[in-house]
């Protein structure tokens, strides 16, 4: 068996057989590593490559040692400070390379094994356990499905496949052109033979010559085959793809007066996240924005990120608004629905009622996942008394709470980490 070796070099002398193979062998330290990298990252700076450190002795090679056994006395020549006896204490653990820990005269060790990932390889380690939760209609992967479509007539095919009528007509073309020599001929020699009976009899040499060929060529005649191999077409059809694996997005951000620069820049710092998350993970998905304060506005990606507007807090406006968007553009039976709401829950009380009336009656029963997360430093607030009810009625619904910057990585990878479906 021949094995090929790529040793072709990728940039700055790096094989990037080598690099994969060492990606994959040390993936559950590369991993680790990245988690605490982002802890220290801010949500602009999420988008780039990273030098990850991974302890020496978790990519040193395994070797054999061999052990002297039994128990053995040694006394060292020029030693002055043990005598026979002495225990020997164990080095000072700050004493050698590896980081940490004051400077020192002696000691020895040696320092973390220190790898960059590239920009590619950061995201896909920082993104490897995350998911849209709840895909029961399709499942978003890499494959594509495909359909049927008619494509004209071909040749060959199953019998179940054959096109009667585009068969006869191919067969009725045939005969008529194979035909159609003979049949010229055959007239002819039927008119030569009746004004050669009006001169000859019938046992005249010529008159026999004649009706042999008559006859052969009425045998000719009848010899073509009313149909044959050569006429069957059968039906051809092609796969095309088609888009059957669709999600949508909808992100609902409160831009009210009570949310503040600090709590909006929260906001945007999880939506961001979130973004650059469905863009990276998945092909065919729709990423609707929506802000609201008392009205509620769909808007582009920039305006949702930089938009100033404010004003008073309706969360039902927002509410109202993603389900026009869904029954106009996002019918249930083609689309996986899911909803992520970022809001400091300050709301009027009696419109949080109505919140939840939108959701537990029209929203809910649409979508695959919805996830809300309220952002204040203090207590629930009453938007998030009401959204409690939903939580206990609706499996599929997520609460959770952020306090902080801090809280954006863990609360993302909360609400969309990969569940088990081996149960």
């Amino acid at each position: 068996m021949a094995h090929l070796v790529d040793r072709r070099l990728n940039g700055k002398n790096k094989s990037a057989i080598n690099r994969e193979r060492f990606l994959r062998r040390f993936r559950g330290q590369i991993k680790e590593a990245v988690a605490r990298s982002i802890k220290g990252r801010s949500i602009t700076d999420i988008d780039s490559g990273e030098k990850i450190s991974i302890p020496v002795k978790d990519v040193s090679e395994p070797v054999f040692g061999h052990a002297h056994g039994g128990i053995w006395e040694t006394v060292h020549p020029g030693n002055e400070e043990y005598l026979r006896g002495d225990q020997i204490e164990r080095p000072d653990p700050n004493g050698g390379g590896g980081g940490g820990g004051k400077a020192s005269q002696d000691g020895e060790g040696e320092d973390d094994f220190v790898f960059e990932l590239s920009r590619e390889e950061f995201l896909n380690f920082f993104f490897d356990d995350l998911e849209l939760p709840n895909l029961i209609k399709t499942q978003l992967a890499a494959t594509q499905s495909f359909k049927n479509v008619r494509a004209g007539y071909t040749s060959e095919g199953t019998p179940s496949n054959i096109h009667v009528v585009r068969s006869l007509k191919g067969a009725l073309g045939r005969r008529i052109a194979l035909s159609a020599v003979p049949m010229a001929r055959l007239d002819e020699a039927r008119e030569e033979l009746d004004e050669l009976l009006e001169t000859h009899d019938e046992d005249d040499p010529e008159v026999i010559e004649l009706r042999d060929e008559i006859r052969s060529l009425k045998t000719r005649i009848i010899g073509i085959p009313f149909i044959d191999p050569f006429d069957l077409r059968y039906t051809n059809r092609v796969k095309v793809p088609r888009p059957s694996t669709q999600a949508v997005m909808f992100c609902v951000m409160d831009v009210s007066g009570s949310m503040d620069e600090q709590k909006k820049d929260t906001a945007k710092r999880f939506f961001i996240l979130l973004y650059l998350f469905l863009m990276r993970a998945y092909d065919k998905i729709e990423v609707v924005f929506v802000r609201h304060h008392t009205q509620a506005a769909e808007v582009d990606e920039h305006n949702f990120f930089h938009a100033r507007d404010t004003g008073g807090t309706v969360v039902s406006s927002a509410l109202k608004l993603v389900k026009q968007i869904i029954d106009q553009r996002f019918p249930t039976n083609d689309w996986n629905i899911y909803v992520a709401q970022a809001s400091d829950g300050d709301n009027w009380d009696s419109d949080s009622v109505v919140c939840k009336d939108i959701l537990l009656g029209d929203i809910m029963p649409l979508v695959q996942y919805y996830a809300y997360i309220e952002i204040t430093e203090g207590e629930p607030q009453n938007l998030w008394m009401e959204y409690e009810k939903i939580r206990a009625a609706c499996a599929h619904f997520a609460m959770r709470k952020i306090q902080s910057p801090a809280d954006i990585y863990p609360v993302f990878r909360d609400l969309f980490k990969k569940v088990s479906t081996n149960a």
